[in-house]
């Protein structure tokens, strides 16, 4: 609460009213208002100054039907091909050429435009090379080069998560890991069943979860991931 003190001066007190003035030999009265005008009209004052001293109250916030506002996770948008980011196409043509070489040795050169090592679920301390040419079914990396390839021969989902505040979208393929297996639609199915072997398309099918690989590229042609999930989302 804004304190307002007043000091009335002398002139407004009784026991020192001012001389009388002299004009021409003549003594003329100093004409004062009654106290009580005086008293009103400062009261007046001390409530004008309140009501500009204190800020208007803020508005109250606007009561939301169902309880308080909740954070949703924006419903993934299917982007075509032609309509990615220059650099993200870059980033994708650059693994379709290793894809189309059939050495996995040809992937080093997307990875190493990356700052970071991209999220692959493999250690640290392995090569990512080597890995995949020991674990895939063919012993020559092959097997990830077809997995590589089908993901991307599809369109990708676009959303706005990234860390870019001002170009936040990174671009997930395919846009059918961000849809709940279980409610695809019979095209949706097909293209299911053709990046995949049929006993794992059934089981996401019958689990609800994605399970399969997943590669996500930055709208400024990063590329993040390419891995299975770690655990059901």
């Amino acid at each position: 609460m804004l304190r307002f003190t007043t000091k009335f001066p002398a002139i407004f007190t009784a026991a020192s009213a001012a001389p009388p003035h002299r004009y021409g030999g003549a003594s003329t009265a100093v004409v004062r208002p009654p106290l009580g005008i005086i008293r009103a009209l400062v009261v007046a004052l001390f409530f004008v100054v309140q009501c500009l001293s204190e800020p208007p109250p803020l508005a109250a916030e606007p009561k939301l039907k169902g309880g308080p506002a909740q954070q949703t996770v924006p419903a993934p948008k299917r982007s075509q091909i032609a309509d990615l980011p220059i650099p993200v196409q870059e980033m994708r043509d650059a693994i379709l050429i290793a894809v189309a070489s059939g050495d996995i040795e040809e992937l080093r050169t997307p990875i190493e435009w990356n700052e970071l090592r991209p999220e692959f679920e493999i250690p640290p301390d392995q090569d990512p090379i080597e890995y995949w040419r020991k674990t895939s079914k063919d012993g020559a990396g092959r097997e990830i080069l077809a997995i590589l390839g089908n993901l991307l021969a599809g369109a990708p989902a676009k959303l706005p998560i990234g860390p870019d505040l001002e170009n936040n979208d990174v671009f997930v393929w395919p846009y059918l890991s961000e849809l709940p297996p279980n409610t695809l639609s019979p095209s949706q199915e097909v293209e299911l069943f053709r990046m995949m072997p049929p006993d794992v398309a059934t089981s996401m099918r019958t689990s609800k979860h994605w399970t399969w690989y997943r590669l996500a590229i930055a709208a400024d042609g990063t590329w993040h991931i390419f891995s299975k999930p770690s655990k059901k989302r």
